[in-house]
C-alpha cells in the first residue's frame, strides 16, 4: 500500500503489530495501523475500525470541525470498562482514509506496544533521527550569570528538528542547587525523563534540567547523564556562548 498526502495530513500505513490495552482487555492488536500525521510535530496511530475489539458508544457531543474532518466522539467499552470520549471518527474526512479509521486517545488507554515492546507517549516518527555521540567539547552552563555545570565529557544528542542537547556527567553538575521536582514526561526515543530545579538563592528555575536514568536500548549512551534546556539556560561550547535557540520549548 502506498503513502497517503495532502497539504494538510499524512497518512502512512504501518507493517509493525500494535497492540493497546484497556481495563486488562486488548483493545486492539493489529498489523494493519496507519500512522497519521495531524501537525507536523509527531504521528498519531488509527486503526481501521473493524480491528478494534472493543465497543464503541456514540457521546453525543458537538465537536468542531477541523482540517481532519468533523470529529465523531465515542467511548470506547472494554469488559465493563468505559474510557469516555476515547475514541474519534472523521466520517467526513477530506482525505478519504481517514473515512475508515479511528484514533484512540493515547492517555485514556492502559497500555500501547509495537510488537512486544512499550510506546511511550507517541509512536515513534520513521522520519525522525536521533543520534547521541560522545565529545570532548568544553561545556559551560550558566543560570543568571552563574555556572551550575561544566564537563569535558559530554553526551551530545542530536534529535531531528531540535537543538542539540549536551548531557553531562552528574558529577560536572552542582548537584547542591538542584531541587527534586515531580515532574515526569515521556518520549518514544529516550523514555522515561525525570526533573530538577534550579535554586539560586531566593530564585527558583522549575523543571530546567532532566535526565533519563532507564532510557530505551537506542539511548543507553545518556544513562544517567543530565541536560539543560538550552532554551533556558546560557551555554558555553569551547568558549563560545550559543545563541538560545527557538524551539517548541522555549
Amino acid at each position: 500500500m502506498s503513502e497517503t498526502k495532502t497539504d494538510q495530513v499524512r497518512v502512512l500505513p504501518c507493517a509493525k503489530r500494535v497492540r493497546v490495552y484497556l481495563g486488562g482487555q486488548l483493545a486492539v492488536d493489529t498489523i494493519k495501523s496507519r500512522l497519521v500525521w495531524e501537525h507536523a510535530y509527531f504521528p498519531t496511530y488509527y486503526f481501521p475500525a473493524d480491528e478494534l475489539r472493543v465497543k464503541l458508544e456514540p457521546t453525543g457531543d458537538t465537536r468542531t470541525a477541523n482540517h481532519l474532518g468533523t470529529p465523531v466522539g465515542f467511548d470506547v467499552i472494554a469488559d465493563g470498562h468505559t474510557a469516555p470520549g476515547a475514541a474519534v471518527r472523521y466520517l467526513d474526512s477530506p482525505t478519504p482514509e481517514l473515512q475508515d479509521l479511528v484514533r484512540l486517545e493515547p492517555k485514556a488507554m492502559d497500555a500501547w506496544f509495537e510488537e512486544d515492546e512499550p510506546i511511550y507517549g507517541h509512536p515513534r516518527d520513521p522520519f525522525h533521527r536521533v543520534d547521541i555521540l560522545s565529545s570532548s567539547r568544553h561545556i559551560r552552563v550558566e543560570i543568571a550569570g552563574q555556572t551550575v555545570a561544566e564537563s569535558r565529557n559530554p553526551r551530545i544528542l542530536f534529535e531531528t528538528g531540535l537543538p542539540a542537547r549536551y548531557y553531562l556527567p552528574l558529577t560536572d553538575i552542582r548537584l547542591d542547587l538542584l531541587e527534586d521536582s515531580d515532574t515526569t514526561t515521556l518520549c518514544p526515543y529516550k523514555g522515561n525523563a525525570e526533573y530538577w530545579s534550579v535554586q539560586l538563592g531566593e530564585d527558583i528555575y522549575p523543571d530546567i534540567v532532566w535526565i533519563y536514568r532507564t532510557p530505551t536500548a537506542e539511548s543507553q549512551k545518556i544513562a544517567g547523564f543530565a541536560s539543560f534546556y538550552n532554551e533556558k539556560v546560557d551555554i558555553w561550547v569551547d568558549g563560545v556562548r550559543e545563541e538560545r535557540p527557538d524551539s517548541p520549548f522555549s
